[in-house]
């Protein structure tokens, strides 16, 4: 079999071969398969041919349906073959993996039309899949065990069995128990405070189990922004403690919704602090023969968590429409800290004189001391205050305290940017006013490529976008009315987007009282696993899905998707993420908050148009836009291109 889908001629580049095979593929190959021929793929070919050239970033702004994941997957798998390192895809979030990895998705088209043979697995986070000791747990002690039951009657065989494994065996992913909603889910699901590297489990653990599968790729790996950054953030404490990286040498990186980076970024970026936890960590070393001195350390280290803790719980209060509490700092509560932080340093330099004897387990030591050691950071940044973002989350465990650098472009410029090999950003919204000089600011970029192609479609005769009037005040109710007004008049065929789980919740909860909805098919995310959702509204056409993470990447062409409803403005949320942003800002309205609401309303009205053929309306569901004239102008001018919005 050839490595290359063309003959490949030694005495040329390689890269301007590559491009001619696309040119054909999109001018010749496809079309003769029935896809349309559109230049602005042909254009980003060749802009994408250039940075694959030169090694270099490039944004690749292409407008919704030209196409744009055919071009940039030809290249990258051209590009994997030649250097022999698989190229990583990363997409915003789960949901787009699954997209993307369909049966009728573009790699299965690809591989369809052009006869090629596509080499492409998937890298999912890991709380995408089952933890075994939590399902353990969970089978005696939770209301759900009966769900938990049928979960634990489908492992495969070989999890409780100690005998060799003959070939991969995928199992544990989410998207393998579509019937568990998010709070069943969350309940088996790995988090960040398992101790895999202890767990009795590990080698027959579904997680595991892909890693060592995706690991050996020859051509895509295909994974989440937040897997990609968490790759970043790892590879030197996971080299340390003798583990492989998260994911292998590659040749090249796709960041597909590539907008969304730096919030996946931050996100990745961050430690995460729970007393449970710290107390299972440290325990593990009185398991050990050990000195009195360090034993009594390890004690007091346990009371000065709690007491951490304790004392974190009065500095906290709770912000509306969020799951995060804001911290409200004090003396009492750094005093804290500083005195955890004293504890902490003496059981490290007891660990040092503990090494020299030799009655600790190596691999153990190691493990804990890297933890130790991401404490110690964390709470440096916390004590310093500057530069950093914090905030509190509680579960039934207990409190979790999470700490973010303010600025991630330093460690994204060394560890992405710096590494000599192409970087593809692909969205239809990464400029601003045309210029893409704020994201690459705040990712640490200093030179790249770029390019903007508009979309093909003929927005003026295929959408059409409303802004209702209120004449009581936009209340809920109001909004009810409305919003059930519309998915009968387009029987079904709806997503409904809204801001916060507080809103989906409200409209569930209110939903079954209005007689215009009471034959509609309504799926709700949380309910089930995303993709299995996604599927279910596509396949049942006079259906709806009401979903609060599906702004950015859902491809539904045809009638399914037919009307597309904003329940509320998109602003951003009050959470401590955003309050640093806005602290830092000269104008924050300005340059956060609009800025950050424009983007994501031009990305969820830019789910209803998919194809030539499709037809609906968006209905911005919003009381300030008929008042505020500088809002409404804002909007206005992000509408596609002889769309008007009316006001009803």
């Amino acid at each position: 079999m050839n490595r290359y889908p063309f003959e490949y001629d030694h005495s040329r580049p390689f890269l301007a071969q590559v491009g001619e095979w696309v040119a054909d593929v999109f001018y010749d190959i496809l079309p003769e398969a029935g896809f349309e021929v559109r230049d602005e793929q042909i254009y980003m070919a060749y802009q994408l041919e250039r940075a694959f050239a030169q090694k270099m970033t490039i944004f690749a702004e292409a407008g919704v349906g030209m196409g744009k994941t055919l071009v940039y997957l030809l290249y990258a798998i051209c590009y994997a073959r030649f250097t022999r390192k698989p190229a990583i895809i990363a997409c915003a979030d789960e949901s787009l993996i699954e997209q993307l990895a369909k049966p009728e998705g573009d790699l299965a088209k690809l591989a369809r039309h052009l006869s090629l043979s596509i080499d492409a697995r998937l890298a999912k986070s890991a709380d995408r899949y089952l933890c075994l000791m939590k399902l353990d747990q969970a089978l005696t002690s939770d209301e759900h065990s009966d769900a938990f039951r049928t979960v634990h009657a489908e492992l495969p065989a070989f999890v409780h069995q100690y005998k060799a494994m003959q070939s991969f065996h995928a199992y544990g992913d989410r998207k393998q128990y579509p019937q568990l909603n998010d709070r069943q889910w969350d309940k088996i699901s790995w988090d960040s405070f398992q101790d895999c590297f202890t767990c009795e489990q590990r080698h027959r653990c579904g997680q595991t189990l892909s890693r060592e599968y995706y690991r050996k790729s020859g051509d895509l790996i295909i994974c989440s922004h937040d897997f990609y950054m968490e790759h970043v953030w790892t590879y030197e404490g996971r080299k340390r403690e003798g583990q492989l990286p998260l994911l292998p040498d590659h040749c090249a990186v796709v960041f597909d919704e590539g907008h969304l980076l730096e919030s996946a970024a931050q996100k990745a970026l961050t430690y995460r602090l729970k007393h449970s936890a710290f107390e299972q960590l440290i325990s593990r070393l009185l398991q050990n023969e050990i000195r009195e001195s360090l034993a009594v350390l390890i004690d007091e280290a346990i009371d000065r968590s709690e007491s951490l803790f304790e004392v974190l719980q009065g500095h906290c209060e709770r912000i509306p429409g969020s799951d995060r509490k804001r911290i409200v700092p004090g003396k009492p509560l750094l005093e804290e800290v500083r005195l955890f932080r004293q504890v902490i340093e003496g059981i490290e330099e007891e660990l040092v004189f503990e090494s020299e004897l030799y009655t600790l387990n190596e691999y153990q030591l190691r493990i804990v001391e890297e933890h130790l050691e991401m404490i110690q950071k964390a709470l440096s940044l916390f004590q310093s205050s500057e530069g950093l973002i914090s905030w509190v989350t509680e579960d039934e465990d207990g409190l979790t305290l999470v700490i973010m650098p303010r600025a991630v472009k330093e460690v994204l410029k060394e560890r992405v940017f710096a590494l000599n090999m192409p970087v593809v950003f692909s969205s239809a919204t990464l400029s601003v006013n045309g210029s893409f000089d704020y994201m690459a600011s705040s990712l640490g970029i200093d030179h790249y490529l770029s390019f903007s192609t508009k979309s093909p479609y003929d927005y003026k005769n295929q959408m059409e976008v409303v802004a209702p009037e209120w004449p009581n005040g936009a209340s809920f109710e109001e909004k009810m009315k409305v919003a059930a007004s519309l998915l009968k008049r387009t029987e079904g065929r709806a997503l409904v987007l809204f801001n916060d789980k507080e809103e989906l919740h409200k409209f569930k909860e209110l939903l079954p009282s209005y007689p215009d909805c009471a034959d509609l098919r309504i799926r709700f995310e949380g309910d089930a696993e995303i993709s299995h959702l996604i599927s279910a509204f596509q396949r049942d056409e006079a259906s709806v899905l009401c979903a609060i993470s599906l702004w950015e990447g859902l491809d539904i062409p045809g009638p399914s998707l037919s009307n597309v409803i904003v329940w509320s403005l998109p602003f951003p949320s009050q959470d401590p993420v955003f309050a640093a942003k806005r602290e830092a800002a000269s104008h924050a309205y300005d340059e956060v908050d609009l800025p950050y609401m424009l983007l994501r309303l031009q990305q969820g009205m830019g789910r209803l148009i998919r194809s030539r053929e499709d037809r609906g309306i968006v209905a911005v569901l919003s009381e300030e836009i008929h008042h505020d004239a500088k809002l409404r102008q804002a909007i206005a001018e992000i509408l596609p291109q002889g769309v008007a919005l009316q006001e009803q």
